[in-house]
């Protein structure tokens, strides 16, 4: 089902998208943002999608050609890594297995990091239907998410084009735009999520502690919605990234975004208790994908880098 609906939306022109950076930041978020109400496991496919064709815009690629799907592959883990070697005629080939591959089965193309001969670490973009790419079984035993079909994928002397100069993928501005694009997506997923209890307030049998899960919910969102539209215009405004705050920025936006998405899927759980959990699939379904899904937050540890970066800024005034 994910994959059918990703292509739907690749075909029918909803993933194409303005770049971020481009005075449309904005839109871009927005976009997205409704892509996750529709389904959260498809939209995180979609932004991958989205994302890789910014970076290939960014560091001089060659763009998606029509009927496409990519898919971003850059999770690393110390007993499993993907090496770079270049062959005879400027070529390069990729050997080793890369983790947490989201659309392993169904992306057409991937940018893979890999490291490179003298220890940095370059972007190549892979073919995924060669051969030499195979998806390995999956280990995936959650039903939140499960749709996204990430698993582990080993690449075998795979043919690869390298994009940018190395250490260039994390090194450059893009990099914090599209940490916010996910953002925008985990935005659209806790609104959904939180619908059921915007339904339950309409009714004359709702009682003040409903309401009060609602009015924490509402302003959670609102502040989620608040921080993307100030990001969008600080992007827009400084695409580059003169000033330096693009990492700070994106860390701020994640976390409030973050909260907005724990508090969705906790007061609504709480003011509703176990009846649409239990007995609405479409909503038990869209609560264990968000609580998958934004857990590619790191949490204490994010909010340490955060605390870091806000550290170093000068104090706040009135």
């Amino acid at each position: 089902m994910t994959a059918g609906l990703v292509k739907h939306w690749l075909e029918s022109g909803r993933l194409e998208l303005p770049l971020p950076a481009s005075g449309r930041t904005a839109e871009r978020w927005q976009r997205l943002s409704r892509l996750a109400e529709d389904d959260i496991a498809a939209a995180r496919i979609a932004e991958s999608h989205v994302d890789a064709v910014a970076i290939l815009h960014e560091l001089g690629g060659k763009p998606p050609q029509s009927g496409q799907l990519w898919a971003v592959w850059t999770a690393e883990s110390p007993d499993a890594l993907v090496t770079a070697t270049a062959v005879n005629g400027g070529a390069v080939i990729l050997n080793g297995t890369k983790v947490w591959c989201s659309g392993a089965g169904f992306c057409t193309h991937a940018l893979v990091t890999a490291r490179l001969e003298d220890g940095s670490s370059g972007l190549f973009a892979v073919t995924v239907t060669e051969p030499a790419v195979k998806p390995l079984p999956t280990t995936w035993w959650n039903v939140g998410m499960a749709g996204s079909d990430t698993r582990a994928v080993q690449f075998t002397n795979a043919h690869a084009v390298a994009v940018g100069d190395p250490d260039g993928y994390p090194n450059r501005p893009g990099f914090w735009h599209g940490a916010i694009g996910v953002a925008a997506c985990w935005l659209g997923g806790a609104r959904r999520v939180a619908e059921p209890l915007y339904r339950s307030a309409k009714s004359t049998s709702a009682d003040a502690y409903a309401l009060a899960h609602l009015g924490a919910v509402d302003a959670a969102l609102a502040a989620g919605d608040a921080i993307l539209a100030a990001a969008a215009l600080q992007i827009d405004s400084d695409p580059f990234d003169r000033a330096g705050t693009a990492q700070l920025l994106a860390r701020r936006a994640r976390t409030v975004i973050e909260h907005a998405a724990d508090e969705a899927i906790t007061r609504t759980g709480r003011a509703l208790g176990p009846g649409p959990l239990c007995q609405d699939g479409r909503h038990a379904q869209r609560v264990a994908d968000l609580t998958i899904y934004i857990r590619q937050s790191h949490a204490e540890r994010d909010l340490a880098k955060l605390g870091r970066l806000a550290g170093q800024r000068p104090l706040p005034t009135s």
